[in-house]
């Protein structure tokens, strides 16, 4: 059996293949993120799942893809947490989440400006063979822009500094706990703070046709194309590929703020686990 992961913050997918690439079944755990958990809390969450549990003894593959595994330290806690949950895997490839995407967006061969906009963002270059990233994200604290993370980080800010217009304020409290004490212990005491703040992203897709929250995303999709797209000097001669709920959701204003940019949205995916199992069937189970 080999498995198929694509994990975010928020949650991870999952999928079995056999040798041939058939589909054996599909499962969801919350997120394997290790910037946000540690080996402990994985090995929780991945019990949690009895269809990934059960088969645990039957697993000799493993090809993940997350979020947070952009260096070395922070590929081995995964790979550490995934060889004792399956103590008969032989192979487990661990790699940062954005080569997920590009497997499931971009044919080997051509090149293209890959990004994230989900809990977390990321933005790389692939040049048809390889990934090329200038610069390695410092997590949801300090970069993340124009995630789930950072817009909800600015919807509760401005609730806060009683900044937000009194028509969405009122709906935010109906839809949301705005108890500052409930706040504070979801950003300072609980796990994944990130994707608590992701939860409000929720509101800002529902009421993106509010002029307050078209100048949240329009200022948050700017900044994510002049710090992270525009950081690639081809990125005016090459379609822009995205993978996440932000992006599918507003692939519209996504695709109206690129174009005011001069640069041209090429694929938009919510998920990419159905492309990677189209690209390991291909280029992986021959390994």
């Amino acid at each position: 059996m080999i498995l198929l992961v694509d994990s975010g913050a928020t949650k991870a997918d999952w999928v079995a293949i056999d040798k041939d690439g058939t589909r054996l079944f599909s499962s969801q755990t919350k997120g394997l993120s290790p910037e946000s958990v540690d080996k402990d809390e994985m090995l929780i969450r991945l019990n949690e799942r009895f269809d990934i549990s059960q088969n645990r003894n039957n697993v000799e593959k493993i090809f993940f893809y997350g979020a947070g595994c952009a260096t070395d330290n922070l590929k081995s806690i995964v790979i550490s947490a995934l060889k004792e949950f399956f103590p008969k895997v032989q192979t487990v490839v661990v790699e940062e989440d954005i080569y997920g995407v590009v497997y499931s967006t971009t044919p080997i061969g051509t090149e293209a400006i890959v990004c994230i906009l989900g809990t977390g963002s990321n933005c790389s270059y692939y040049d048809g063979e390889k990934l090329h990233q200038k610069i390695i994200s410092l997590g949801y604290l300090l970069m993340d822009d124009c995630s789930g993370n950072k817009l909800g980080a600015e919807l509760v800010r401005a609730y806060n500094f009683k900044k937000l217009p009194p028509e969405l304020s009122e709906k935010l409290v109906k839809e949301y706990k705005m108890d500052i004490d409930f706040i504070k212990e979801n950003l300072y005491k609980k796990s994944n703070p990130n994707a608590y703040l992701a939860t409000f992203a929720k509101f800002i897709i529902q009421n993106k046709d509010h002029q307050f929250i078209k100048e949240i995303i329009n200022r948050q999709m700017q900044f994510f194309i002049d710090y992270y797209i525009k950081q690639y000097p081809n990125c005016y001669d090459v379609p822009i590929n995205f993978n996440g709920s932000i992006c599918f959701y507003l692939k519209d204003e996504l695709e109206k703020k690129l174009a005011e940019n001069n640069l041209k949205l090429g694929t938009v995916i919510r998920r990419p686990i159905d492309g990677l199992i189209d690209y390991v069937c291909k280029h992986k189970l021959k390994d």
